[in-house]
């Protein structure tokens, strides 16, 4: 078992090197040309004070896809067992790259973004195999259903959240790290492992371009796919049966996005336009620097992490559900705590 982890920490190893070289080699390069072309100035609802490039995410998804078809292909079994899937994966991801791109040079009407977002998603639902099944009491259709609608509230759930500097890289960092952490024990596949493990250094090469004061934005060329890799990822760790730590990992994404837009249902605004209701976004009006936010946030991610590590390690249920009660605690403190004044 040993022999088996070190082995596939030489895979995870590499891969993740390179996604991060590739990634900050590639946003350092691109960021004159967007500097042209993709600039984000500040409205209303922006969390920004001064025009900022915007669309280096593309940097992300590129080191990620090359680092990851790079296991593969240097790896024939692999590449036979898992290429398939990927290929369909990475077109999907491509697909909602391009989308993004024009968006962020040209904003596109919200019905053609959320078309394409069903597209993408239908397409890596629809080939999911016949015995993959998260909650067998379900009938299939239903179940394929949900996540369909899981996964496109995943994909713009990303986007609504990178509202400022660092904040995805806080969420993205702790969650595709402890995936891939279940790689090397064997929990997950290896192509999730790989997968991650190459999100994972995409996401820390980007980072110091987006540190504040960010000098880059993701864009949706970046927030859009990697919502759809992240909901990839965490269906592949529901599927092998710790649905637990598959709902842990992205909770505080999943309550604030979703508490909020729920509130702004109740009180009938438009909720499919950009505002500035988000917990998050609340905190700087009450007082919290971005630092401090994203300092919350990502510390609050390592023990949802720790916690989900812990309900797949222990695969018991009541185990599963107590560390889901425990990070739902960790979530609700943070969010009330970004609800209220700083003192």
């Amino acid at each position: 078992m040993i022999e088996q982890a070190v082995g596939r920490l030489l895979v995870v190893g590499p891969v993740l090197v390179v996604a991060l070289l590739l990634s900050i080699g590639l946003a350092t390069l691109l960021r004159p040309w967007l500097l042209r072309h993709a600039m984000a100035r500040p409205n209303a609802r922006s969390s920004h004070r001064a025009p900022t490039p915007q669309g280096g995410g593309i940097a992300v998804v590129i080191a990620t896809l090359v680092a990851a078809w790079g296991a593969l292909a240097l790896s024939p079994a692999l590449l036979q067992s898992q290429g398939g899937p990927l290929i369909l994966l990475t077109a999907a991801t491509v697909l909602l790259a391009v989308v993004g791109a024009v968006d962020d040079m040209r904003p596109l009407p919200e019905a053609a973004r959320l078309a394409v977002q069903c597209i993408a998603v239908a397409a890596v639902i629809a080939v999911l195999p016949s015995e993959f099944q998260i909650l067998p009491q379900l009938p299939l259709w239903l179940e394929r259903a949900c996540l369909f609608l899981g996964g496109v509230w995943l994909v713009n759930l990303v986007n609504f959240m990178d509202g400022i500097d660092w904040m995805t890289v806080a969420e993205l960092v702790p969650v595709t790290g402890a995936i891939a952490l279940l790689g090397l024990s064997g929990t997950v596949g290896p192509l999730t492992m790989v997968l991650a493990a190459a999100l994972f250094g995409g996401m820390v090469g980007f980072a110091p371009l987006n540190r504040p004061v960010a000098r880059l934005f993701l864009g949706d060329v970046g927030s859009l796919p990697i919502g759809l890799l992240l909901g990839w990822l965490l269906l592949q760790l529901a599927g092998g049966g710790h649905l637990a730590a598959a709902l842990i990992l992205p909770l505080y994404y999943l309550a604030d996005a979703t508490i909020t837009l729920g509130c702004r249902v109740i009180r009938r605004e438009p909720f499919w336009r950009a505002h500035r209701t988000h917990f998050y976004q609340r905190a700087t009006d009450n007082g919290f620097t971005v630092p401090e936010i994203v300092t919350r946030v990502f510390l609050v991610n390592l023990v949802l992490a720790a916690l989900a590590l812990t309900s797949a390690a222990a695969s018991r249920s009541v185990v599963s559900l107590t560390m889901l009660a425990a990070g739902a605690a960790v979530v609700a403190w943070l969010l009330a705590t970004f609800a209220h004044a700083k003192r």
